[in-house]
Parts: structure tokens; sequence; C-alpha cells
């Protein structure tokens, strides 16, 4: 059973929003190379991929956010899957539509975003270390 491994906040301002997290919950956050990502720990390394400890991002939003008043403006949760492939289609087959194809993660993984047949997004990850 696929379980969720990431989260992803996306920020017009995503320098703001790391000052806010980090002063809001503690979160230990950090710009991940020299792309506009920054990783978020929710927890002490040692504790990481035990029940609660999921990390996630803080990335640039890739389009306006929500209008004033529109009922959700959210995170965006991943999930660990054996196939991205595999998983993407049979969310089109039941109805979900593709809202970001798949990219490599380097040194990750595989990562696709869909929508489901509601148009909420949900990202979905496949461990590879040799994605590229």
């Amino acid at each position: 059973m696929p379980r969720l491994c990431h989260f992803e906040i996306h920020a017009s301002e995503p320098q703001r929003l790391t000052a806010f997290y980090q002063s809001l919950f503690g979160w230990k956050i950090q710009q991940w190379g020299t792309t506009e990502y920054w990783v978020i720990e929710t927890a002490e390394a040692d504790s990481a991929g035990q029940a609660g400890a999921v990390n996630g991002g803080i990335l640039r939003r890739r389009g306006p956010p929500a209008a004033e008043g529109a009922p959700v403006n959210c995170f965006v949760c991943t999930l660990e899957v054996a196939s991205t492939d595999d998983t993407l289609a049979k969310a089109i087959s039941l109805g979900g539509s593709v809202a970001v194809p798949k990219a490599p993660v380097p040194g990750i993984g595989w990562l696709a975003y869909a929508k489901d047949p509601d148009g909420n997004i949900f990202g979905m990850l496949q461990a590879d270390k040799n994605a590229a």
C-alpha cells in the first residue's frame, strides 16, 4: 500500500514561508543545491522514516495562488509508489489527469503529479537513485 512519503508547500515567496515554518514549528529548512527548492525536516534525522516523520519541501508556486475566498489552497502530498508510470496510467483510467508529467529528481527517483477527478493535485514518487 503506498504511504505518504513527502509533502510540498507552494509559495509565491519561498524565503518568507521558510522563515514562517521554521519559527512556527521549529522545522529545519535549507535550500537544496542551487535550485529554488528548500528541503524541510520535520523531525530529527535519526527518527526519519518512523510514523509521523514525513519530510517535505518548499518551492516557488507554478501559477497564481488560489483566489481570495477560494475554499482550498493547500500543501501537495506525495505518495511513494512502485511505478510512477503504472500509477499515473491507473489514475487516468479512473478519471484523473496529469498535472505535471513524470520527471527525474536526480539521485532520488521519478516524480509526477496527477489530479483526481475533482481537481485535487497529488504527487507520486518512484524511488530510483539512478534517476537523471
